[in-house]
Parts: C-alpha cells; sequence; structure tokens
C-alpha cells in the first residue's frame, strides 16, 4: 500500500509552491497560508527531519495528519452544502462519502490534538475537535455554499476568508433585526389578509418563502451603499403581488382593486392580470439615499423576462451611467422548477460575460418550493440543486434556509458585494416551501401527501423569528402587537379606498423614457413620413464606408468589396441592398441615432453583404467605418450574438425598451430560426402594447425567399406573423428595393411612435443585377407600401398580378423575355398594417383588369395568402401558389426549380388552373 497516498489528495504541487513564495516573503501569499506555514516551519524544527528528496524513510506521522486535515478542511469547503441544514420541511437525501473525520484516515483519538491547519480557517493552531466544530457553523448549518469550481483564485479566496471568518453568519444590530421582523410582518399579513378577502382567487402567495420581502430589500440598501443606482427585477408569478406591495410600494388599494377585475382608464388598453404587470418605483435606503427599481412585465411564460430584464440593464448603463456597470444591478427571480427546465435561463447565463451583453453580474434569487406544477423535484431534474446551471459561468452558489431570515439577509448581502467587486453572476437557492397548490384553489396532496403533512404543521417564517427575537429579549409581545395591528388597519383603510374606485388605475413600465412618444393613431398608417436625405449627406456617408484609414491594410477581397462600394457611389449609381443598408445607418447616425445590431454573424452578414465590420490584414483589429462618418454622430454597436435566438432576441427587445431614440436590430441568420424564439414575439413583441402598453421600436431581419435550399432556410414564416396582427401592433414588411429599405429604416426613428418591425430580408436579391436602387432615390421621397408596375399601361391589362418579396423579380424576368403588356405586377412591400388606400387606388386604376392575382412562393397553407384572404373578401383574387405543405419546400434543387417555373408559367398563361407540384 502507498504509505504517501494522502499527499495526491492534497495538492502538494500546490502548496509547495506557495511554500516557497512564503520563503521569499511572507507577504507574497494568504494570510492564512503564511500562519499556516509558521507553523510548517515550526513543525519541522521540532519533529525528526523530514527524509531528503530520494532517501528512504517515513514521514513524521504528526506531521502527515497536518495533511489530512486540510483534506478534511477542504472537504468541508467543497462538500460541505451537502450536510446543510438549509431544507425547512424534508430530509436532506443521505450523500456518500460523508464528512466524518473516519475517511480522511483520522480518528477520535485526533480529535484534541492541536493542528497548525486551524490557521487556515481563521482560528490559529487548535484541537481538530475545534476545527471541525468551526468548519460545521461555517458550512453546514443555513448556508451552504458551492464555489470551489471557481478558477479565479482571489474570487475562492475572498469568499473563503469572508465567509469562515464570520462562521457562516454576521450578528446584526437591534435596528437590523427589527427591520427584518417588519419586512416579514408585511409579507406574512398581506398573504394573510388577501386570503380572507379574496377567497378562492388566484393570486400566487409567498407562504412558504415570504424571507423573500427582507432579502429584496436587503439586497437593495446593501446595493445602494456599495453605489448602485437602480435595480432592474424580473419575477415570475410566484409572490410577485407581495413584492409589488413591499419592496416596489405600489399602492395596496391599486393591488386591491385589481383584485376587484375593474375596467382600465384607457378603455383601447386591455391589460393584463395583475400578477403579471410591470411597475418603476423609487426606493428611499436607510441612509437616506434615492434607488430606482424597475420590475418588468412578463407573461406566464416563465423565465421568458429574464433576457428582456438583461436588455434592459444594458440600456440603462449606456443610456444613463457611461457603462458604469456597478451603478445598475439586475436581478432575476427563479422558480425552482423553471431554472432547472427552462433552457432559456442557460442561454441567458451564457450571455454574462459577452461583450455585447453583458450587465456586470445579476443577482439570481431562486424561491425554492421544492416542487413545480405538481411535479415532485426528484422528477424535475437530472442535477442535484436547481441551480446547477449557475456552474456554468463558475458562479457561486449559496443554499439558504428560507425558515433562518437573518441567514437569507446574510447570503444576499454577501452576492451583492460579491457582484460589486467581481462583477459576475451570484446565485441564491432559497429553499422554502409552497403553503398551498400551484394557485390557491389548486390541492397540493392529490400529488404531495407526505410534504404537506410536513407543511400544515410548520410555521411560517415570521413566527419562527418572533420567537428567537423574544428569547433574545429585542421585541416584545406589545411591539410585536402594535406592529400587526398597524400593518392589519391599514390594509383594511386601502380595502376600502379600492371598493371606492370605479375604473383601475395604469401605472406605464418606464414611463420617464416614453415621454416624448405618444400613442399611434390609425391615421398614422395611411402614408409612410418622408425620410429622404440630401445628396451631400449621402455622399459623405457613403465616402466613409469606402474610405481605408492611413497606415492600414485590407486583404485583397476586403479591398474589392470597398472599391465596388466606390463604383456603385461614384460610377454606376446603382447601388445595391447591402450599400443602401448601411446607408441608412449612416443617416440615422448622423442625425445622432445610436445603433444597435446583434444576431449570428450580422458583423459581415450571413451571406457577406454587409461587412459592417472589418479586420485589417494583418491583425486582429476591427474597424467600423460607420463609426468614422463625423465627430459628432451616434454610435453603431454591432455583435456577432451566441448561437441563440430565444435569449438574444429578448435581451435586443429589453433593450428596446429604454432606448426609443436608438435603432435596435436583431437579425435572424436564416428566417426560420425565429421560430426558436417564438415565446418573445407571441408574448413580448406583438402583444406587450396591448397588455402592457410597452412600446418598442426593435426590427427584426428574417431573411427569406425560395432557392431551392430545402425545407429550412426557405421561409421566414411570414403566415404566422400576420396571424399575430392587430390594432396596428406592428409593421410586417417584405421589400423588394434597396430605396425601399433605405426609408423604411429611417421610417423607424421617424415616426412619433414606436412600433416593431417584421422585415423579410432577401439572399439571391443582395447581389440581384435588377435589385439596385440610385442616389437620388434614397434622397427624396418616402417608404412606398405599394409599388406600381411603371411598365405597363392600364388600359392594356387584363391580369393584375399582386405579389410580395424575391418573386416579383423571377415573374418580371418572364415578363420582360415574353414581352408581355397585359400582365401587371404590383408589389405589396408593406403587408401590415395593410395599405388599404393604395390598394384601392391600385384596383381602380387596373379597373378593366379581368384577373386579379394573388401570387406567392410559398404553400397555400403558408405565406400571406389567408391574411389576403381574410383581408380583402370583396376582391376575386385568384391564387397561384404551391400546392399546400406540411413541410415549408421540398429538399430538391431539381423538383424547386420545377415548381417555381410552373408559378411563373400560370401567371402567364391566359387561363388559370391550379399549379402542379
Amino acid at each position: 500500500m502507498d504509505k504517501f497516498s494522502f499527499l495526491g489528495n492534497a495538492d502538494l504541487n500546490t502548496i509547495e509552491n506557495l511554500y516557497q513564495q512564503f520563503l521569499q516573503n511572507p507577504e507574497n501569499v494568504d494570510e492564512s497560508w503564511a500562519k499556516f506555514f509558521q507553523g510548517f516551519d515550526f513543525a519541522k524544527a521540532n519533529y525528526a527531519s523530514l527524509p531528503a528528496k530520494g532517501e528512504a524513510g517515513d514521514i513524521p506521522e504528526s506531521f502527515a495528519k497536518e495533511f489530512k486535515v486540510i483534506n478534511l478542511i477542504n472537504g468541508y469547503r467543497s462538500r460541505g452544502h451537502l450536510f446543510t441544514r438549509t431544507n425547512p420541511v424534508r430530509e436532506r437525501r443521505k450523500y456518500l462519502p460523508t464528512l466524518d473525520i473516519e475517511n480522511f484516515g483520522l480518528s477520535d483519538q485526533d480529535l484534541e490534538t492541536t493542528f497548525q491547519a486551524g490557521s487556515l480557517v481563521g482560528i490559529g493552531p487548535a484541537s481538530l475537535r475545534n476545527i471541525i466544530q468551526h468548519l460545521k457553523d461555517t458550512y453546514c448549518e443555513s448556508i451552504g455554499v458551492e464555489y470551489m469550481y471557481i478558477r479565479n483564485q482571489e474570487m475562492v479566496e475572498w469568499i473563503q476568508n469572508t465567509f469562515e471568518k464570520s462562521r457562516g453568519r454576521r450578528t446584526f444590530s437591534k435596528e437590523e433585526k427589527t427591520r427584518i421582523f417588519e419586512k416579514l410582518n408585511q409579507a406574512v399579513g398581506f398573504e394573510n389578509f388577501l386570503d380572507k378577502k379574496f377567497v378562492g382567487q388566484k393570486r400566487f402567495s409567498l407562504e412558504g418563502a415570504e424571507s423573500l420581502i427582507p432579502a429584496l430589500d436587503a439586497v437593495i440598501e446593501s446595493g445602494a451603499k456599495r453605489g448602485l443606482n437602480e435595480f432592474v427585477m424580473g419575477m415570475a408569478h410566484r409572490g410577485r403581488l407581495n413584492v409589488l406591495a413591499n419592496v416596489f410600494n405600489k399602492t395596496y388599494s391599486d393591488i386591491f382593486s385589481e383584485f376587484d377585475g375593474k375596467v382600465y382608464e384607457d378603455d383601447e388598453f386591455s391589460g393584463d392580470v395583475k400578477y403579471h404587470l410591470g411597475f418603476t418605483s423609487t426606493f428611499k435606503s436607510q441612509e437616506n439615499k434615492e434607488v430606482h427599481l424597475t420590475l418588468a412585465p412578463n407573461p406566464s411564460h416563465l423565465e421568458a423576462v429574464a433576457p428582456v430584464v438583461e436588455g434592459i440593464s444594458r440600456a440603462i448603463v449606456e443610456k444613463k451611467y457611461d457603462n458604469d456597470y456597478k451603478k445598475v444591478a439586475p436581478i432575476l427571480i427563479h422558480g425552482d422548477a423553471s431554472i432547472a427546465g427552462q433552457g432559456v435561463v442557460y442561454e441567458v447565463i451564457q450571455m454574462a460575460k459577452l461583450e455585447g451583453y453583458k450587465t456586470g453580474g445579476t443577482i439570481h434569487i431562486v424561491v425554492n418550493n421544492q416542487v413545480g406544477f405538481t411535479t415532485n423535484y426528484t422528477d424535475g431534474r437530472s442535477s442535484i440543486y436547481c441551480t446547477d446551471v449557475g456552474k456554468v459561468t463558475l458562479s457561486p452558489v449559496f443554499h439558504v434556509n428560507a425558515d433562518d431570515a437573518e441567514a437569507v439577509v446574510f447570503a444576499v448581502e454577501l452576492a451583492m458585494e460579491f457582484r460589486q467587486r467581481f462583477h459576475g453572476d451570484v446565485f441564491i437557492d432559497l429553499l422554502g416551501y409552497r403553503k398551498y397548490g400551484h394557485n390557491e384553489g389548486d390541492e397540493p396532496r392529490f400529488t404531495q401527501p407526505i410534504l404537506y403533512k410536513a407543511i400544515a404543521k410548520h410555521p411560517n417564517p415570521k413566527d419562527i423569528y418572533i420567537k428567537k427575537l423574544l428569547q433574545q429579549e429585542v421585541i416584545d409581545k406589545e411591539f410585536i402587537n402594535k406592529t400587526e395591528e398597524k400593518l392589519k388597519n391599514t390594509l383594511e383603510e386601502k380595502l376600502e379606498v379600492a371598493k371606492s374606485k370605479t375604473l383601475n388605475e395604469i401605472h406605464f413600465f418606464l414611463e420617464k423614457e416614453w415621454k416624448n412618444f405618444r400613442v399611434s393613431r390609425a391615421t398614422d398608417f395611411e402614408k409612410s413620413i418622408e425620410t429622404g436625405v440630401k445628396l451631400t449627406e449621402l455622399k459623405k456617408i457613403a465616402k466613409a464606408l469606402y474610405n481605408i484609414p492611413e497606415g492600414k491594410s485590407f486583404f485583397k477581397k476586403i479591398e474589392k468589396l470597398l472599391k465596388d462600394r466606390q463604383n456603385m457611389v461614384e460610377t454606376n449609381d446603382k447601388l445595391d441592398w447591402g450599400m443602401a443598408e448601411l446607408l441608412a445607418y449612416g443617416s440615422l447616425l448622423l442625425e445622432n441615432h445610436d445603433i444597435r445590431f446583434s444576431g449570428q454573424d450580422v458583423e459581415r452578414g450571413t451571406f457577406s453583404h454587409r461587412h459592417a465590420v472589418i479586420k485589417f490584414e494583418d491583425s486582429e483589429e476591427e474597424y467600423v467605418h460607420l463609426n468614422h462618418i463625423d465627430q459628432k454622430q451616434g454610435k453603431l454597436q454591432i455583435y456577432n450574438s451566441l448561437l441563440s435566438e430565444y435569449a438574444v432576441l429578448g435581451f435586443d427587445y429589453g433593450y428596446s425598451l429604454v432606448r426609443p431614440n436608438s435603432l435596435t436590430v436583431w437579425e435572424a441568420q436564416f428566417g426560420d430560426f425565429n421560430n426558436g424564439a417564438q415565446i418573445i414575439i407571441d408574448q413580448f413583441i406583438s402583444a406587450a402594447e396591448d397588455k402592457w402598453r410597452n412600446m418598442s421600436g426593435l426590427v427584426m431581419f428574417l431573411p427569406h425567399g425560395y432557392e431551392g435550399q430545402g425545407a429550412e432556410h426557405s421561409s421566414g414564416r411570414i403566415e404566422r406573423f400576420l396571424a399575430l396582427c392587430a390594432e396596428n401592433n406592428m409593421y410586417v414588411a417584405n421589400c423588394t428595393t434597396p430605396a425601399n429599405l433605405f426609408h423604411l429604416l429611417r421610417r423607424q426613428m421617424k415616426n412619433e411612435f414606436r412600433k416593431p418591425l417584421i422585415l423579410f430580408t432577401p439572399k439571391s436579391l443582395l447581389r440581384h443585377p435588377k435589385c439596385t436602387s440610385s442616389l437620388s432615390e434614397l434622397s427624396k421621397g418616402a417608404f412606398q407600401e405599394i409599388i406600381d408596375d411603371a411598365s405597363t399601361k392600364e388600359a392594356k391589362v387584363n391580369k393584375l398580378v399582386f405579389c410580395s418579396g424575391k418573386l416579383y423579380y423571377d415573374l418580371l424576368e418572364e415578363k420582360e423575355k415574353s414581352e408581355s403588356s397585359e400582365v401587371a405586377l404590383v408589389r405589396l412591400e408593406q403587408l401590415y398594417p395593410f395599405p388599404k388606400k393604395q390598394f384601392d387606388a391600385i384596383l381602380k386604376k387596373y379597373k378593366n383588369a379581368k384577373q386579379i392575382v394573388w401570387a406567392q412562393e410559398e404553400p397555400e397553407n403558408m405565406g400571406p395568402w389567408n391574411y389576403i384572404l381574410r383581408t380583402l373578401r370583396h376582391v376575386p383574387f385568384e391564387l397561384v401558389a404551391r400546392s399546400a405543405s406540411g413541410s415549408p419546400a421540398t429538399g430538391s434543387s431539381k423538383r424547386h426549380a420545377i415548381e417555381q417555373q410552373a408559378l411563373i408559367n400560370k401567371i402567364f398563361q391566359s387561363q388559370l388552373e391550379g399549379v402542379q407540384s
């Protein structure tokens, strides 16, 4: 048997390196190691000499045991969290091996032996018994901490020193304890009041985790002391009303009024259920500092709000604090089932350290009910903890017993200090329970009979804390009774106020950011506003786009690209799609609009058409032409995103909510990838203005077009977006000219209101010889919702064909080839809001047409057809399209070509027949 097997476990190489540093200068190593090495030198002087390297002999047993104690200490540091008292209503699962001393080569005979290793935990040379007690107090009580996997030694040492010196707790003053009690009283009293006054109504009670309220109070107080001015918070429905009332100070009367289901003051505002609404308020800290609080509205889709909160936080940091992340902190409140089960959490966590998406660290608080809707935690995840996803970014995790309010407060204060010091994410697993079922009308004992027997007998955190404070003589029963009675009276008074209200008040989220914008009117969509730009400015922007900085060089393909840009402007006056797009951005930047653009591969563009960011030939140095137009201009920030749609689109949507004067663009690598972000599209982008009165000017670029690439990457699923359109909630467009793209992008910033823009962008048209525009088309005019056929005399037209997007150029080619003058090709550039006036004018112009056709590349059950049929019921359209299909497109390029030609042929035949495919 190897006599020295313990050496491998102790990582002697690391210890030896530290020891050599200590010999050079004791101040080179951490204080705890310095003390240990002092003991080491003492041991060397008092024990028999160690054998020289290569010599036979044994290390003295007493010295060898020092390393066994080190192993024990590291065992508590790395695995102590598995043996804590953090679960208030369940027995902890049993883990092996345990932390029993026998597992470290020690025995009861060693308990009274003094070991120098005690210096490592801050108590100096101590008996093994005292070392173990110190470790148990530190790592195995109400807080369990996971941190030993962190690779940043400074972080590890900070957590170790902070935690071990305090034994995993801190001493609270009488005033602090009273504050914790008062917040618990608010939390418990509010829930009890709702339970009695609104029997059977859904409120998604916080009961079982009421210590969340003093936790949030403490994290805001702690953040305010450490320089934070704002918090942006996201959470689902569990406990949301309690947080709104007792952290955000939304009036009790407003909340009670919402329970009555009254309509809103604005009769055009549909609103949402009370536990989805957002709120903005000001928190005054104990030191009289005002801290701005924002709670983002969110749907029932758990965790969907997480990326939105991150985007909001990033936008605030950039807009108000010059990228000082110590001024704004995101707080995400998760459920245990959702943080483990929802993939968007992983996507958001992977953003944490990325340049385009970082927010300086997020405080993640998990309200751990230990059960999903009805699903036991053992069926809800494979990992030990619901928070194990946090280890992706090597973030520390604190597991805390929600019944121990002081431990909860201490944990969140540590988390906030860590965030401000290291700018990283922190996770707090608040282990409580859920007193009732998923909602107050649900019966949890159907699925959790044993757990709910324990919960029925279990006192709430306030009563547990009262017992402790009475024992400590911090407060007395008279104070408790007065505090409870005062809250009860306040709640009763506010209920009477609520009963007197006839309408619910609307508190719009982020109202200050939108004070200079108005709600849109129906007349706003009858015609686009003028968006032309002077020729001199266009040429100035263009010159910047093909300029090569002095002393720098690009490789030959880039130089050719820049030369092509120059020729478009100075020689040919034919701008392609990419050039018009960049000119649109440049024009907005010159008008001091900032631009944020993100998505997969957007810097170059999936189809290599954009090249907004260019690398120099001999380095990784980047050059962004659009940021070098003028000394006084806005800034373009463009980021290649992580391979995520859901989280990245949510982030950019959140960003757009705070910066209405900045153009925010998200681009899908291919249009059909938008379905990876369907929840953001359905729950936020299309519905948020109706639910929460949230305007957004976010632009979505979705490459779309049938070019024989297969079932994927052909369709951006136009039909899905059109199905979401109503009440002028967003723009949906499919442009066919660079000039129209230019004006459309500028319109986003020039309207007096904001609407999301869903723009289906081309692929093959990016380099199509006919898909060009002149500078003069950019310098005057506006976006054209419909583009008429300028090559046809209306009197000769007997077939009027409406289409959208790339198909137009295929039809145009056939028309020119056949020299047909009887067919007019009219392009519907804006699908929604439908341009009725322009459409009616076209119908009137071609009143002699005998046939009116809607032509599309997509199958009959996809694309715009159902929307066109629904919108224009009075028009006798005939359809030319692919046959209905379960898949967007064929996987065969030859079959695609046959189908496409069949479509074209049908348009130019005298009689319409069904397209065979």
